[in-house]
Order: structure tokens, then sequence, then C-alpha cells
């Protein structure tokens, strides 16, 4: 019984060492994670083969209204082939806000060769044009 103790004990004493030395080496490399660096990564999803990651990182760019990716998200509107995520680079564009996305956005509502598309690009782009202060 007391050498059933001292295992326990000394096993404990281990994972209590090692999971402290773990979790000081996660906070050292969420010390170098930056806005940029989170951008960057999301761009670079972007470029991927696969369908999933691409409308994901697509769509985390438009919720970190990141100004860097306007014209990858363009691209991306004008030229991926489907229309799943050219609907996502729209309306992360239109979170954005950026006058160039706006107008890619506007181009594409007309000119677009899916309907889909087309139909979504007008309800963005009609939201932006009722939300749009007389001065701008």
């Amino acid at each position: 019984m007391k050498l059933n103790s001292i295992v326990f004990g000394a096993i404990l004493l281990v994972l209590i060492s090692v999971s402290s030395a773990y979790s000081q080496d996660s906070v050292k490399v969420l010390a170098k994670i930056n806005d940029s660096s989170i951008d960057d990564n999301y761009l670079e999803g972007v470029k991927s083969d696969n369908m999933g990651l691409r409308a994901s990182a697509t769509y985390y760019l438009g919720e970190r209204e990141s100004s860097k990716a306007v014209v990858p998200l363009m691209d991306v509107l004008h030229t991926d082939k489907t229309p799943e995520t050219r609907i996502m680079a729209a309306l992360s564009l239109f979170k954005i806000g950026d006058a160039r996305g706006m107008y890619a956005i506007q181009g594409a509502m007309k000119e677009d060769k899916n309907e889909w598309v087309r139909g979504m690009c007008k309800i963005f782009y009609e939201m932006y044009l009722a939300n749009k202060k007389p001065q701008e």
C-alpha cells in the first residue's frame, strides 16, 4: 500500500513537472504571433488548392477586416472556380468595406457567370449603399 502511494506520488510529480514545462513553451510561441502573421497565414490559405481551406481563409480575412487582403480577395472573386468561394470573397470584401472591393462586388454583380454569385453580390452591394453615409 505504501509502495503504491510512493509510485503514484512520483508519477503525479512527473506529470506536473512536464505540464508546467510545456505550458511555458506555448506561452513563448504565442508571444511571437501578431496580427500581421495571422493575416499572412490566411492569405496563404487563400492560395490553397483545398476548397475548404480557401473558403475558410477567405471568410476569416473578412472577419478580421484585413485591409491587406483586399486585392487577393478581389482576385478570388474574379477567378475562383467555385461559386461558394467567390461568394465568400464578396462577403469578406463587403465586411472590409474598402472602395476597391466594393467596386469589384459591383462588377461581379453584373458580370459573374453564376446567377447565385451575381445575386449575392447584388445583396452585398445594396447593403453597402443603404449603409453608406451621405458624405461618403
